[in-house]
């Protein structure tokens, strides 16, 4: 054995055919075993990138795995697609529809799309919010990868002798700025003659800006909550395009049509939204601080929203002259001052862009009173504000019918110390539905063709309520003057208990009536040729008087208010008034009503103008069915 040791030691030689020192051996024994290291180390990473690479797929299967690479890429591109469309919701959260009191459903359908509000008013009256994190987005695309993976169809490889298996674990999504990673647990094994394959993980890349979008429209939506910027550009198109508040000398009621208004405020709002921006001139009335660039804002008029105006007399706005009534003389001139209260609700639609992505989420705009809704705390956390209208638990039963006891199909709501609280419709006349707890709280039943019923109701505890509600007729109108017919100017109006109409002629002729006792009003106006002459009165009053302000001290300063010269050019020239019950089986058998009124000399002063407001007090009217 010593023999055959120095022959083998004898083979490891230098170059010039000497035998290697010891230390020379030792380190040439150690460089072949760091290369076996390496070399093994190499076979290792091979053999743990088997079923993660494309490439370690051989070459007659990859057909049918990069079929199914293909398939799970699109099934991650469509879901980023949903999350873009849809306010980052793939399934959309439970509908909850709108009702008459609130126009807003819990979505708003774009084009055919339902996307989610993120923030909206129920129809209960509850203001919500349903904005999802980004967290939640991860875990909604990596269930649908992982739910539709399956539906990878890669039959058509079968008859080209592929044998095929799956086996679907889980997957994980991750959301960043500029791409989307979904890692899928799946087994997938392919095979064919002696080649086969099984890929147990598969890391899908989708370049996409879902995550850079949805923080831009994060952003937006949390300025909006804090400023309400949008409640306030609301504000400006309501006092532009709508008659609010002021004052002006005139002798003449001072009348408007709603429908009029509400048209203009539409389409007013509807450009002046189209028209905000986040980039450009500073100084542009359009220009919104403090948003991303690429943010746009959409609203249409074909989508719901609501419009409510008081007071208002059925479709018309009307205020009324000071200064041409009986006793009023002193004045020597008309004025008029008006104030209507607005409630305006509608939708506007906020983008984020990037080339030709889209993030889009809507949102709510609430003016309520002529203000803005007050603001929300919020950081775009899902979020559900408390309310009287959440706490139901009194069990009632409501039923509504119309005067002849046929049922009523309508929208029922709780009025309770200033808050009402939506409660359910009707079917066949009748709702079981919890109630919040109120005393002497109203029940108010709205149906379209009929008058609003109401019923006042203690809710403590558990009951029933049962409301009639009157059947609207819709009649036309013809005036006459003195027996003849007048195509002239004239106010009528027809004022009940339960309601007041009131239509502007010759504009409008026709008016819808229900059963029920009413005061018919005409006031008639033709052009005069008075003149109010310029006027200077003097006005005192008493104020504080003394050294240092000493509180009880006062003395009377006057001053002088100078009233311009005005020209009455619509005096009340005419009319009267009259009392009539109108029966249900009169106005349905009716088609028209005829009203015959004497006329008043035409004012040509002030004096005459008043004597007039006299004579109409006395004055009453004819009333005739056709």
């Amino acid at each position: 054995m010593a023999d055959l040791k120095r022959e083998t030691h004898a083979l490891i030689l230098n170059s010039d055919g000497s035998p290697l020192s010891k230390s020379r051996r030792s380190q040439v024994t150690l460089f072949i075993i760091i290369g076996i290291v390496i070399i093994a180390a190499v076979i290792l990473i091979l053999v743990l990138r088997v079923g993660n690479k494309v490439d370690s797929v051989p070459a007659n299967l990859q057909s049918p795995y990069d079929s199914f690479s293909k398939c799970l890429e699109d099934k991650t591109s469509l879901g980023v697609k949903l999350l873009l469309t849809q306010g980052g919701y793939i399934g959309l959260p439970e509908f909850e529809p709108g009702s008459s009191y609130m126009p807003f459903s819990s979505q708003l359908d774009f084009a055919g799309t339902n996307v989610p509000y993120w923030y909206y008013v129920s129809g209960n009256n509850i203001q919500k919010e349903q904005v999802p994190s980004r967290s939640e987005m991860e875990k909604d695309l990596a269930k649908f990868v992982e739910e539709n993976s399956v539906r990878c169809n890669l039959d058509s490889f079968l008859d080209e002798g592929y044998k095929l298996s799956q086996d679907t674990k889980s997957a994980k999504a991750v959301i960043k700025d500029n791409l989307v990673e979904i890692d899928i647990d799946m087994g997938l094994s392919i095979s064919k003659g002696e080649d086969s394959v099984s890929v147990g993980n598969h890391k899908i890349v989708v370049p996409t800006n879902l995550g850079k979008l949805y923080d831009s429209a994060l952003s937006v939506y949390n300025k909006e909550q804090k400023e309400l910027f949008l409640e306030q550009y609301a504000v400006d198109a309501l006092r532009l395009y709508a008659p609010v508040d002021g004052v002006e000398i005139k002798c003449s009621p001072l009348i408007w049509n709603a429908d009029e208004i509400f048209n203009d405020l539409e389409e007013g709002i509807e450009a002046n939204t189209l028209s905000l921006k986040s980039s450009g001139d500073k100084n542009d009335y359009f220009y919104v601080e403090g948003l991303p660039e690429n943010a746009r804002f959409i609203n249409s008029r074909n989508w719901a929203r609501g419009f409510e105006v008081d007071p208002a007399q059925g479709p018309v706005l009307m205020a009324t002259p000071v200064g041409n009534q009986p006793g009023l003389g002193v004045l020597g001139f008309c004025y008029i001052a008006y104030h209507f209260v607005y409630n305006v609700k509608y939708p506007v639609l906020i983008q984020t862009y990037e080339g030709e992505e889209i993030f889009q989420f809507p949102v709510a705009v609430v003016i309520q009173g002529n203000k803005p809704r007050e603001a929300l705390i919020s950081s775009g956390l899902q979020e559900e504000i408390p309310d009287f209208c959440k706490y139901k638990n009194s069990m009632t039963e409501v039923e509504v019918y119309d005067l002849k006891n046929s049922p009523v199909d309508a929208d029922v709501s709780y009025d309770c110390a200033g808050t009402s609280c939506y409660i359910g419709k009707t079917k066949k006349g009748v709702l079981v539905g919890e109630f919040p707890q109120c005393v002497n709280g109203r029940v108010i039943a709205k149906a379209e063709g009929y008058e609003e019923g109401s019923e006042i109701y203690s809710s403590v505890d558990s009951g029933r309520v049962k409301i009639l509600t009157s059947r609207l007729h819709e009649i036309n109108v013809s005036l006459l003057v003195d027996g003849q017919k007048y195509s002239g100017d004239a106010v009528i109006s027809f004022s009940s208990n339960e309601s007041s109409k009131t239509i502007v002629y010759p504009e409008q002729k026709s008016v819808e009536l229900s059963q029920g006792d009413y005061q018919v009003q005409v006031y008639v106006y033709k052009n005069s040729t008075l003149v109010l002459g310029e006027s200077v009165q003097e006005q005192c009053m008493e104020v504080p008087y003394g050294v240092l302000g000493i509180v009880g001290i006062t003395k009377k300063k006057c001053f002088e208010i100078k009233v311009p010269e005005q020209v009455v050019s619509n005096a009340l020239s005419g009319g009267g008034k009259q009392n009539y019950y109108l029966a249900d089986s009169r106005l349905q058998s009716s088609n028209s009503i005829q009203i015959d009124v004497e006329s008043l000399p035409v004012p040509d002063s002030l004096e005459q103008l008043q004597v007039n407001y006299i004579l109409y007090e006395e004055r009453g009217l004819d009333l005739i069915f056709k």
